[in-house]
């Protein structure tokens, strides 16, 4: 199936190859760590201007499990010091607490125990890592219960930041407790140190992800700190009616609590500022304190008027303007994962409700075979099958709008060698401390292999050898010793999968033997 008239927006190359970049970064990552390492104290960046005329609760999820370093563990401590150090931190202003991921979640402190910067400053850095499993979801849970529990110090009038700093690695489920407190009001921004899930955590953060999601080294986290501040001093800006999760169709209107049920009710009022002939009004109880507006017009600037009706007391209204955002597209990103000698897994982001389905067109490089895949506008993955081993193909995933508009998105993806795996890995003895370790080869177009020793005294080695030798030597075997001997074939487009063997050498005129690792 030929191709016409549908150009590649965009182009990301999945396949393994030199990433220049990281040049760069290196080198940005060198500078800030020789800026920090002067002293063990958090780092001093220079005065910054107070924050004043802000109130909200903010939490930290701090990721204190096991997975986690102590070296990353104190670094996102001087990230979290770094963050607060302008807010005023007080009962009428901002307040904050820490939630530690382990196998059980902590709280380190109550919100309302620190009550100034300096006390703040010694408790943050006073927090020690726990370990554990990195149970995230229940930690989510947890933080429900305490961001809106007096006990922890918590106020119920004011606007609640939850901030999650993660390796991107979590062994329970978080998309409901999550999606749970975004419906309570709270606005979640995550900054992610490791290789975390692109989709799992744009769709756990706060829209829009640009604003809310933040990928970066624990060694750059500096870069990121004015712009995520800035951020939620938006959130938490004076206690008046504000909009969270901004996109190009809705946003969501949070307010603090000054009604109940029994009390009275809110009346919104909402239009276009340059056409307030259009306003529309929605009514609600007075136990809400948030409000979704939706089916709104893309790169429009609202006029929105919060009207407490109480049958106890005067409120006087509450406005404020929100400006949608430009109309989103997708795809914006085409990620290819699970890759095997016949299929390989295609996902993208985001998916949209203006998006009726995507057809996804893949085809071997270089060549003219293009296949079709059509799915569902719901959805946002599918696997391709039936493919050739070691190839590389083209893919192209192409959202097709309600309008009738098209947007395409294309990557490269590599299939892996079939059998790409050494077999019957065996050991002669040579002499004295010495063994000549042999195998069969790998299937597929073999570039070399690689052998490394691990000896159990003495260094470990590494041995490359060309794709036509099947053994090497192993010298300086001490006798009496346990060493691991692993054979590894090397491809082009993939890693090949090693053979590992422990070898016992006897003492002296007793000769070797060697088993199977367990």
């Amino acid at each position: 199936m030929a191709v016409e008239g549908r150009p590649a927006f965009g182009f990301k190359v999945v396949c393994p190859g030199p990433d220049f970049a990281m040049l760069a970064k290196t080198v940005l990552s060198l500078g800030l760590w020789l800026q920090f390492a002067v002293g063990q104290d958090t780092p001093e960046r220079g005065p910054q201007p107070s924050i004043s005329n802000s109130e909200g609760d903010l939490l930290f999820l701090l990721d204190s499990s096991g997975s986690v370093s102590y070296y990353e563990f104190s670094k996102v401590k001087e990230f979290m010091w770094d963050l607060m150090r302008p807010f005023t931190i007080g009962p009428r202003d901002v307040q904050a607490s820490i939630i530690h991921i382990s196998t059980t979640p902590t709280m380190e402190f109550p919100f309302d125990r620190y009550q100034s910067s300096g006390t703040l400053q010694q408790a943050i850095r006073d927090t020690q890592q726990l370990m554990g499993d990195t149970n995230t979801g229940k930690a989510l849970s947890y933080a429900k219960e305490k961001l809106f529990s007096n006990e922890a110090g918590a106020r119920p009038d004011v606007p609640k930041v939850l901030v999650w700093v993660t390796d991107g690695f979590s062994t329970d489920d978080i998309s409901e407790p999550m999606q749970l407190l975004k419906d309570m009001g709270v606005t979640v921004f995550i900054v992610s140190t490791g290789r975390g899930n692109y989709l799992q955590l744009s769709a756990a953060a706060s829209q829009p992800p640009e604003k809310h999601l933040h990928f970066v080294d624990v060694d750059d986290l500096p870069i990121i700190t004015e712009e995520l501040r800035d951020a939620i001093r938006d959130v938490i800006h004076a206690n008046h009616l504000h909009a969270v999760d901004i996109t190009s169709s809705s946003f969501r209107l949070v307010w603090p609590e000054l009604l109940s049920q029994e009390t009275g009710y809110y009346t919104i009022e909402y239009g276009p500022t340059d056409d307030l002939a259009r306003k529309r009004t929605k009514q609600v109880s007075g136990a809400h304190t948030s409000l979704v507006l939706s089916n709104l017009a893309p790169e429009t600037t609202y006029e929105v008027a919060l009207i407490p009706e109480s049958n106890v007391h005067y409120f006087p209204p509450q406005t404020t303007r929100v400006t949608t955002l430009a109309e989103e597209v997708s795809p914006v990103q085409v990620l290819i994962s699970e890759s095997g000698p016949h299929s390989f897994h295609v996902s993208w982001a985001p998916t949209l409700e203006s998006v009726v389905g995507y057809q996804i067109l893949y085809g071997p490089l270089p060549g003219n075979s293009v296949k079709l895949l059509e799915v569902n506008g719901k959805h946002n993955s599918t696997t391709v099958e039936n493919l050739t081993p070691n190839t590389t193909y083209l893919v192209t995933v192409t959202a097709l709008y309600k309008s009738g508009k098209e947007k395409s998105l294309s990557a490269k993806a590599c299939t892996q060698e079939e059998g790409s795996k050494v077999r019957h890995l065996r050991f002669e003895d040579m002499g004295p401390n010495t063994l000549k370790a042999s195998w069969d080869s790998a299937d597929g177009k073999v570039l070399g292999y690689r052998v490394r020793c691990r000896r159990q005294i003495g260094p470990s080695s590494v041995l490359s050898v060309s794709p036509q030798v099947h053994s090497v030597l192993l010298t300086d075997l001490a006798s009496g010793t346990m060493n691991k001997v692993c054979v590894k074939p090397v491809y082009k487009n993939q890693p090949g999968k090693g053979l590992c063997r422990m070898v016992h050498m006897q003492p002296e005129a007793h000769g070797y033997k060697h088993r199977q690792r367990a």
